[in-house]
């Protein structure tokens, strides 16, 4: 945030915050306090795509950002106490997937001060020699620099960037013009050790601060009711000279204003952290080419997801820089592997005559992650690109805690008008959790759901197809849709096939339904299910069989397929829906309570089409969420 300040991008985003004394003011006025801006990097700063409030995820939101982003270099921070994260342990691996022919690059720094909020860290303690054997084991060519001599450190800092920004240039640089040898090259890595609390008070009050945990953040308190600790504090700020970096009337001078670039070469004020400046649609081919013929319900069983698979194909060859599917080892058990007809599998590392469809020249994401697939997938949506991350039901949960903060980050940028929309992080579960003929009680867990139902129904969107042409139908809907988290959830397992193509449009567009082939309820007997709360209805007026599912007074979303995303109400119901309401009138009890009839197919005794005995399927594909 002060590189954006100084750079002038903050003051040119928000011109209440000038570059003077007021605006500076009121820049530390609003710092970490309510309505005002975090005390870490987070959507409200110019030139971030990370979200800093929850870590681990710094080295795979660099790694996804530059995958088929050639000119662009990601240069990540990882600090000590992140380094403990689980998410950040596995992310080292990025570099055994990126290809420096068409790829960018990054450059990790890790910085080992030596403490966290309370204690050492581990690599800090470590000896530096086991560090160094540590990433080198990973892949990368260690440089370091260490000290707390000043100007010493500034330089070697300096020198040390300037080498590995020269062995990346070189690397890709020989991938380019046809001189590589196709292994996997060993990437520059720097560790970085200075002082926990450099430059702050050595001691405070007897206590040594600088170099241990003491100064973490917060190293004196109750400066305004002690005098000592805010001369101590005038002290240290006053060791920067601001006088040399300030004018009289609050300005960076001049020496400091020419250090920035100009324009978006300036980190604060590059597209790419901006990415949906940069979005172009996908080049999407018709979805109705992919269909099922469904000649009549329930009589044809099928995989859902590989009709999916197919469409992806046929993405991944029409999108050769902008699309990318990110999955666990499982994009054939997800029957997605029509994808390998056009793409192999990303790998750096050594190849073997045994292995299939990898090499380095694939673009299909696949490692045992779900940390790396969700986040490589997020820094790739963040800087303007399509995908989707692909997993069973039961791991999702795995990095669940990573959906709930890109619904955060997507929330906050929807209110900011100088963020442009990105694409949609697209989330597929194809192995759900109410099989037991597999994995049994282990597998059984579709908590992402509910995760995802906690966020806000402008930023997150579930969607439940009971069948291949309406995946297909929301498949579509979700690649170009922008800013969602849109969660789909269809068994990978072969299944009843209930639309034909356009049947599913239709009922993917109204998000609900009744089919009428599934039952013969003519409102005359009782029913044999009763759906309550199947919405809260709105002030005044009681649901209506067959006029849609309602939460909280709004209207589902409805599925369009010309890139709009409609929140306008379901049209008035005609023909037989009015038949409806008039049966659901005389259905309608003394108490209010509104019965619904299951309906039974013609000539099937006791049991629906695939549904439950005496129940019936009634639309279960649909879409839920905060504002369904």
């Amino acid at each position: 945030m002060a590189a954006g300040y100084l750079e002038g991008t903050y003051s040119e985003i928000y011109p209440h915050v000038g570059q003077d004394e007021a605006g500076m003011l009121r820049l530390f006025r609003q710092f970490s306090s309510p309505g005002g801006i975090p005390s870490h990097v987070s959507v409200t700063t110019p030139g971030s795509i990370h979200e800093g409030g929850e870590l681990g995820y710094v080295l795979v939101h660099a790694f996804g950002a530059v995958m088929d982003n050639p000119d662009l270099l990601g240069i990540a921070v990882v600090g000590d106490g992140e380094a403990e994260t689980g998410p950040l342990e596995g992310s080292w691996k990025g570099v055994s997937f990126l290809n420096p022919e068409r790829d960018g690059a990054v450059l990790p720094i890790l910085h080992l001060n030596g403490a966290k909020i309370a204690g050492p860290t581990v690599l800090s303690r470590k000896d530096p020699a086991e560090v160094r054997r540590l990433l080198e084991g990973h892949g990368y060519e260690v440089l370091e620099v260490a000290g707390a001599d000043l100007p010493g450190m500034h330089h070697r800092f300096a020198a040390t960037l300037a080498g590995a920004w020269s062995k990346i240039r070189t690397i890709q640089h020989l991938a380019r013009t046809g001189e590589w040898d196709g292994a996997r090259p060993r990437w520059p890595l720097i560790v970085l050790r200075s002082p926990k609390g450099w430059t702050g008070p050595e001691q405070v009050g007897g206590v040594r601060m600088e170099g241990t945990w003491r100064s973490h953040q917060v190293p004196l308190s109750g400066v305004r009711d002690n005098p000592e600790h805010l001369a101590m504090l005038e002290r240290w700020l006053r060791s920067y000279r601001p006088q040399e970096l300030f004018d009289a009337t609050g300005a960076p001078t001049e020496p400091v204003r020419a250090l920035a670039p100009e324009g978006e070469l300036r980190m604060s004020a590059s597209p790419h952290a901006n990415g949906g400046l940069l979005t172009r649609d996908l080049a999407l081919p018709d979805f109705r080419d992919y269909a099922l013929d469904v000649p009549e319900p329930a009589r044809t069983r099928a995989e859902s997801t590989r009709r999916l698979g197919e469409l992806l194909r046929d993405v991944y060859r029409d999108n050769p820089d902008s699309f990318r599917l990110f999955c666990p080892d499982e994009t054939s058990s997800n029957r997605l592997g029509a994808v390998f007809e056009v793409s192999g599998r990303a790998f750096a590392e050594r190849v073997t005559a045994d292995d299939v469809a990898i090499g380095r020249d694939g673009r299909v994401m696949e490692v045992l992650s779900e940390h790396n697939c969700h986040g490589w997938l997020e820094g790739y949506t963040l800087t303007g690109r399509h995908g989707l991350f692909a997993t069973y039901e039961a791991f999702a949960m795995v990095s669940a805690s990573q959906t709930v903060q890109h619904g955060k980050w997507l929330q906050e940028a929807g209110r900011l008008p100088w963020r442009a929309r990105v694409p949609s992080l697209n989330v597929l579960l194809t192995s759900t959790a109410w099989r037991n003929d597999h994995n049994g009680f282990s597998h059984q867990g579709p908590g992402l759901i509910q995760v995802v139902l906690t966020q806000r129904g402008d930023v997150a969107r579930v969607y439940l197809p009971p069948d291949a042409n309406c995946l297909l139908s929301v498949a579509d809907h979700c690649l170009r849709s922008r800013s969602y988290i849109n969660l789909i959830v269809i068994d990978k397992q072969p299944q009843p096939q209930w639309l034909g193509i356009e049947q599913a449009v239709e009922h993917c567009a109204r998000g609900a339904g009744i089919w009428e082939w599934a039952g013969t309820d003519d409102g005359a007997g009782d029913p044999d299910i009763v759906l309550a709360c199947a919405g809260a209805r709105p002030p005044g007026r009681r649901p209506v069989p067959g006029a849609g599912l309602r939460r909280g007074g709004h209207h589902h979303h409805a599925v369009r397929h010309d890139g709009a995303q409609p929140r306008l109400p379901l049209p008035p119901c005609h023909g037989r829906d009015q038949q409806r309401q008039a049966a659901a009138a005389r259905r309608r009890r003394p108490d209010g309570l509104v019965r619904a009839q299951a309906r039974r197919a013609p000539g099937v005794r006791g049991r629906a089409p695939g549904g439950p005995a005496g129940g019936a399927r009634l639309g279960d594909e649909g879409l839920i969420g905060p504002d369904a």
